[in-house]
């Protein structure tokens, strides 16, 4: 039994340390999956009469408004707890918050399943997807094993000295929490996004070669006396007639999923108040400058002065450089009395500018939309190594 706790031990230490690690490398990512989860949470709720409706919608919106803080924290628990148990450190608390942690997770993985409402779980990230039911029965398996830890808590000590524990357990949180910090200020260090340097954006827009699409059947659904009855064109009732059927809706009924019949960059479109799609023209010019700023919650003055050698240096050698917001009500104010108060504010969607720019802002240097470079605005400077010696024609 000891052979099997000590190997159990390594395992679950091993993969929470690893889970944590992944999914530090993108903070932001777990943060816009939990938001998910509050999201399809409160549509559940809005639409039932649970006598606590209305608490728990409060507390999940309040959990949506601090879920980067709630990813963080559970982030850096994640990867403390699986180093705890490694060093056989505090079992008496480490056990039981391991326990309670996966039964968490699995409860979050069920959901995901059952819903049907999830790709992705998110439990390793972007980097890792897996489906929600692996995702699962991940989670199940690892319930039974932390079961045989906790049984066996008692019998599992450390292998170092107390002190060099706590020393250790010490450099463990600020790694933990230090690594995420670093990724939010500067972006991911393994870009696993359909945005990462050196893919062209108009080829991820394409749907992938190798597709398959849904294979669905048109389904219509009348009202008959005061029932509704859904058939398809192959099989109309026999007595039907427009007397006692009334026609309600229409919609195509998925009979057989497809597989990886999605684009990897969905919903990115450039315009501007005109609302005149102009993304083919900008991806396909020489080279151009994009600065993604999601919103202007971020003081222009902090990245303003950056920002301006990078835009006047592409000016001088006839670069376009464009704003891109989902907030373009708000440009015009952000941008007045500062130098490039006069460059082409575009619009984009929400989503499709969280998946492209994990720092507000982020900045972007393409070459006919091949994406030669990214940095977060605490690098912007780096980007002027990145502009051609000579600039568009």
């Amino acid at each position: 039994m000891k052979l099997i706790t000590t190997i159990t031990r390594f395992v679950v230490g091993v993969l929470f340390i690893f889970s944590g690690l992944i999914k530090a490398n993108d903070p932001l990512g777990l943060s816009y999956k939990m938001q998910e989860f509050f999201e399809a949470w409160n549509d559940s709720l809005s639409k039932g009469s649970f006598f606590l409706n209305h608490l728990l919608m409060n507390l999940f919106d309040f959990l949506h408004q601090h879920s980067l803080a709630l990813a963080v924290i559970m982030i850096a628990l994640e990867i403390i707890a699986g180093a705890a148990l490694l060093l056989g450190w505090q079992m008496k608390f480490f056990s039981r918050f391991l326990l309670l942690l996966i039964l968490f997770f699995t409860f979050l993985t069920g959901y995901a399943l059952l819903s049907g409402k999830f790709k992705n779980c998110g439990c390793f990230g972007d980097c890792i997807p897996i489906t929600p039911q692996t995702s699962f029965l991940k989670d199940v398996a690892l319930t039974v094993l932390i079961l045989l830890l906790f049984w066996q808590r008692k019998k599992i000590k450390s292998f170092f000295s107390p002190g060099i524990d706590f020393t250790v357990m010490c450099v463990v949180v600020v790694i933990s929490f230090g690594m995420q910090w670093y990724m939010l200020s500067y972006l991911p260090a393994w870009d696993c996004l359909p945005f990462k340097v050196g893919n062209n954006i108009s080829a991820q827009m394409k749907m992938p070669a190798d597709a398959i699409p849904d294979s669905t059947v048109i389904t219509f659904v009348y009202n008959k006396q005061g029932n509704k009855v859904e058939f398809t064109a192959d099989n109309f009732p026999a007595d039907f007639n427009d007397s006692t059927y009334q026609f309600v809706d229409r919609y195509d009924k998925v009979v057989r999923k497809g597989k990886n019949n999605e684009p990897p960059i969905k919903g990115f479109s450039l315009s501007g108040s005109s609302d005149i799609d102009s993304t083919k023209i900008i991806l396909e010019q020489p080279f151009a400058v994009l600065i993604f700023c999601l919103d202007f919650s971020a003081p222009v003055s902090r990245w303003e002065d950056d920002f301006f050698k990078i835009y006047s240096e592409a000016k001088a050698k006839n670069i376009p450089s464009y704003l891109v917001t989902a907030r373009i009500d708000q440009a015009a104010k952000a941008l007045s009395g500062t130098p490039f108060a006069d460059i082409p504010v575009l619009k984009c969607d929400y989503t499709a500018i969280r998946s492209a720019a994990r720092t507000n802002p982020c900045l972007y240097v393409l070459k006919q939309g091949t994406i030669l470079g990214k940095w977060s605005y605490h690098q912007f400077n780096r980007a002027i190594k990145k502009l051609p010696s000579q600039g568009n024609p």
